[in-house]
């Protein structure tokens, strides 16, 4: 019987006979197949979601809730994905979303396509690390070339900002109202942007909210405060206050509680009228300090040990012209606070008037369908924040109007951060495919052959695009190339018209930092799934 190490490695035992080693490599390469299968199902999943004219998806989740979403992001989250390399792109997905809000869905399909030639280029007996090594070089080639097509912008040209917002949406459920809402979206991105650091947009500072009732057409910018609450009325309070001083307590209008487990017992009614009188004598005070500063609304932070306002405090604010808006939630205290000017207070001895926001109008506006909001207008001396009121006709249209909200503002967000525009439509892709191409037959040795994959892996966006209208991806691919060959750079795939023209002339463009780090962390991904060699389970 042979010896199972000439079986097994005969290329080994033909170079030296001396030395006979049995390697196994075959669990390696299964597993690497392994973790690629998995990663390119999870690629294949979302693909068919790309561009304008791409399909979405209806999730349906454990607890019975459905959201319909074409988000690459939300998509991949709510996906139960067990196999640990698939988890990659879930992850992957993700940090594109936090790097620019946009191209989620590119991303994954993108490391789909790398993933599907390195399988190609392993079989054919290239080491793993020669793979990553040449990929990594490609990809920083490749960012070189997106930098080189790049049209610089400026932030007081507001019609581009609105043409790449208005991309971002088009491929969103909401894309027909994408004439409100991208405006929208840039208008209050600027109005956050802080002139001494103009580079950093927190998007913490533009607050969604969001309200059943009306269609996605109702949806406006507020300059102010929106709130999804009513005011309290009890016993008449009011719900309209002008020149309003607004003060923002954590604090609670009632009657005090012990901190140990208390219970009082009360012999005779004079006992009992005296408790009621110390109750109404305590809140009376309260109240007397709040109305001396001038203050005519209260925000009223929710309070866990015990209710906030009790029905006798609300009497005695509605009695002293005091409008109160109550429950308001503990994260939103530093919003309100940014916005009105204000203090947040306390404590009741803390109470003065330097500690107020100053309004011109607090009032509350009843929407057609019964559904009431507060809205506070007219801020002096306001932070630089913003509300949008986003409005839908049932809760997936709402939640999905409020992802694509999301992601124009990233876009904005990004062009702010890094002033230039590229064009869309599987335009950069092909260019970079094409110089890609170009490059790798100067390179030597493997790394040409595996640059040259990495070039052609790219292509798949275009085809994607051309498959999701319905178009013939092949033909259309292939003019594409011969249009980019002939130095039309900004040449891409017309979704609309189905044919090929130049996207920048339709206005179809995205943010350069949309593009560099799709290719950049697609490849980083897929770095990692290369490297990876063997699992090991941990009971």
């Amino acid at each position: 019987m042979a010896s199972p190490a000439v079986v097994s490695a005969p290329r080994s035992a033909a170079s030296s006979s001396k030395t006979e080693t049995f390697v196994d490599n075959k669990r390696k390469d299964d597993i690497r197949m392994a973790n690629i299968a998995a990663a390119q199902a999870v690629a294949n999943a979302v693909r068919t979601s790309l561009g304008p004219k791409g399909m979405d998806k209806m999730i349906s989740t454990a607890n019975g809730e459905v959201i319909i979403t074409n988000d690459g992001a939300t998509i991949l989250n709510k996906m139960e994905v067990l196999q640990p390399a698939a988890k990659f792109l879930v992850e992957l997905s993700k940090s594109q979303d936090v790097v620019a809000g946009d191209g989620t869905t590119t991303v994954v399909v993108i490391a789909g396509a790398l993933l599907k030639q390195c399988l190609s280029l392993l079989s054919a007996g290239i080491h793993p690390t020669v793979v990553s090594d040449s990929l990594h070089k490609a990809s920083i080639k490749a960012v070189e070339v997106l930098t080189a097509m790049a049209l610089p912008v400026e932030l007081t040209d507001r019609d581009s900002l609105v043409k790449s917002a208005s991309t971002a949406l088009n491929s969103k459920v909401v894309s027909q109202y994408s004439t409100l809402l991208a405006p929208l979206a840039v208008d209050s991105v600027l109005s956050v942007v802080d002139p001494e650091k103009p580079d950093i947009v927190d998007l913490r500072d533009i607050k969604i909210v969001k309200k059943l009732g009306g269609t996605v057409d109702d949806t406006e910018l507020v300059k102010g405060l929106v709130f999804d609450k009513k005011v309290s009325h009890a016993s008449g309070g009011l719900t309209r206050v002008e020149k309003a001083k607004i003060g923002v307590i954590q604090f609670q209008i009632s009657p005090p509680k012990t901190d140990i487990e208390q219970s009082i017992v009360v012999s005779d009614y004079t006992q009992m009228d005296r408790i009621l009188k110390e109750e109404r004598n305590y809140i009376l005070g309260m109240i007397k300090k709040i109305k001396a500063t001038g203050c005519n609304v209260l925000l009223i932070q929710k309070s866990i040990l015990r209710d906030a306002v009790t029905e006798l405090s609300l009497h005695y604010l509605s009695k002293a012209k005091i409008m109160v808006i109550k429950d308001v939630e503990r994260d939103e205290i530093e919003f309100i606070t940014k916005t009105l000017n204000c203090l947040p207070i306390a404590n009741i001895d803390h109470f003065r008037a330097e500690k107020l926001g100053h309004a011109d109008l607090v009032e509350e506006i009843s929407l057609g369908d019964g559904g009431k909001i507060v809205k506070i207008t007219g801020i002096q001396d306001m932070g630089r924040t913003t509300s949008v009121l986003v409005r839908g006709s049932n809760q997936l249209v709402l939640d999905e109007a409020e992802r694509s909200l999301h992601d124009a503002l990233c876009v904005v967000r990004c062009l702010v951060n890094k002033r230039f525009l590229i064009a869309g439509g599987g335009a950069p892709e092909i260019e970079l495919s094409r110089q890609l191409g170009a490059w790798a037959k100067v390179l030597q040795g493997m790394e040409g052959y595996c640059v040259r994959s990495f070039a052609e892996a790219l292509e798949v966006i275009p085809y994607t695009l051309a498959e999701n209208a319905g178009l013939n991806p092949i033909a259309i691919v292939t003019e594409l190339r011969n249009r980019h060959a002939q130095g039309e750079i900004n040449t891409g795939i017309n979704v609309r018209k189905g044919q090929i023209t130049n996207i920048l002339e339709e206005n179809v463009v995205q943010p350069l930092l949309v593009s560099t780090s799709a290719i950049t962390l697609a490849t980083e991904c897929v770095r990692m799934i290369l490297k990876i060699d063997d699992i090991v389970t941990v009971r």
